[in-house]
């Protein structure tokens, strides 16, 4: 017998819950379409900032009298984030999760990648991008031995890893948000103006992040950098010479920056697929068990990072950035409540179409590098509290607090003092001095090693 006070049953944009909490559904074209392209907005900032970070530092970023390599890369970034995260949705064999797990250039291989071209121009990038082939391919096999490892990484490895992943990239916000460095093309480094846009930029995205709704708290980050963009415009900082100059159409080009084997490089980067693997099967746990109300299985874990591997593999053959799954826009599935692995092909469709068209890349070129500081600012924030946030799980007893202090301590002081370890060798160097690599191998060690139960 119907009971007529019993509550209606909960509904999901259109959806019943237990619909949108089903990776296989589609909710229908109207209701993916929009969804799918909030992911892309939740992500394009995040996405193109990697590869314009790598360019600055190697010189041919922006304010470079010729921008077309810039172009080519934050092109590569959104066509290859979009074929990377469709290996996660669609699958490929063993390849893929099948989960709703939109993929993007990582920010974990930046502090490896800035020693290997700095100052080192477009010639020091077949290095790296020979490197990323090699660490995907690595990053790929590994994936098979997930299951066995997931109990070495505890809330205390992978939240010291990010929050390193931070602490060695906050520099560059400030930097950027300063005029550059160097600041080729820009007012004085410091100058009031700089500040002026990139405060803007903040201001503006935390105003539509906490005090506005739907889309316009999504997408807050780009917004906000449309509004510093805004205000550049009118005060005559922004030249359109570069999308005047770009094609229509631009398809990716087989080893676009050569092929070099560095093996400083190549060490660097594969011991950084192991890295990057502990943000994916951190990001895999959180759909499942936030949205869906379940455990990752082994086998959607072992398909996510072997699709990371595979991604970075594939992008790198064409002169990309590796790839990672993007944590924010696991966020933005809890928020909306629909895990349709469906919805973000849609959106992987969209990234693909925007990094054939290369106006789109030459139109991001343009914005001051002010502008880009202020977003750079908010995003490494974010990152930071996703740490804490993953630290806040930790018992804090005395063991747990030494190994988290002595693989800060150690990791922190190298890379802000790299001329400690000035007489070891080359890749030695790189390595020590990178933040990531020495806390993540440090922490993993001391875990495994002291006595106790692991964090």
């Amino acid at each position: 017998m119907h009971d007529a006070t019993a509550a209606p049953p909960v509904r999901i944009a259109g959806m019943s819950a237990a619909q949108a909490r089903d990776p296989d559904y589609f909710p229908g074209i109207a209701t993916a379409l929009p969804l799918g392209i909030q992911h892309v907005l939740a992500m394009f900032v995040s996405n193109l900032t990697p590869p314009i970070i790598v360019a600055g530092a190697a010189g041919f970023g922006f304010g470079s009298p010729d921008p077309s390599e810039l172009i080519y890369m934050i092109q590569m970034s959104m066509l290859f984030a979009g074929l990377a995260t469709l290996l996660q949705t669609i699958g490929m064999g063993p390849i893929g999760a099948k989960l709703p797990l939109v993929q993007g250039t990582s920010f974990a291989y930046i502090p490896i990648m800035i020693p290997i071209v700095a100052g080192k121009g477009v010639g020091a990038m077949a290095a790296l991008t020979t490197a990323a082939l090699c660490g995907g391919l690595l990053h790929f096999a590994l994936s098979r031995f997930v299951g066995a490892i997931r109990f070495a990484l505890p809330p205390l490895i992978t939240g010291l890893v990010v929050l390193m992943i931070c602490l060695s990239l906050m520099r560059i916000g400030i930097d950027y948000s300063a005029g550059g460095v160097p600041a080729i093309g820009t007012p004085a480094f410091g100058a009031g103006i700089s500040w002026l846009l990139a405060v803007t930029v903040v201001l503006v995205t935390l105003g539509l992040k906490f005090f506005a709704r739907g889309i316009w708290s999504t997408a807050s980050v780009l917004l906000g950098l449309l509004a510093g963009y805004a205000l550049a415009l009118a005060l005559g900082r922004v030249s359109f010479g570069a999308v005047k100059s770009a094609g229509l159409v631009m398809l990716p080009t087989p080893l676009h920056f050569g092929f070099a084997l560095v093996p400083s490089a190549i060490l660097g980067f594969c011991l950084t697929g192991f890295v990057s693997s502990i943000e994916s099967i951190g990001d895999v746990e959180a759909i499942c068990e936030n949205t869906a109300g379940r455990k990752a299985t082994d086998k959607e874990l072992i398909g996510a990072v072997g699709a990371d591997g595979v991604g970075t593999a594939l992008a790198a053959v064409f002169g990309a950035m590796p790839n990672t799954t993007f944590s924010q826009n696991v966020g933005l599935i809890a928020i909306t409540g629909v895990m349709s692995r469906h919805v973000v092909t849609l959106g992987a469709v969209f990234l693909i179409v925007c990094g054939l068209l290369p106006k789109i890349g030459a139109i991001v070129t343009t914005i001051p590098i002010e502008v880009l500081g202020g977003g750079v600012i908010v995003m490494f924030g974010m990152v930071a509290s996703a740490a804490a946030s993953m630290l806040s799980g930790v018992t804090w007893n005395q063991r747990n607090m030494l190994i988290f202090g002595t693989a800060l301590s150690i990791s922190l002081g190298l890379q802000l003092e790299p001329g400690a370890v000035s007489h070891v060798p080359e890749t030695a160097r790189i390595l020590l001095t990178s933040g990531v690599l020495p806390a993540a191998f440090i922490a993993v060690t001391l875990n495994l090693l002291l006595p106790g139960r692991y964090a």
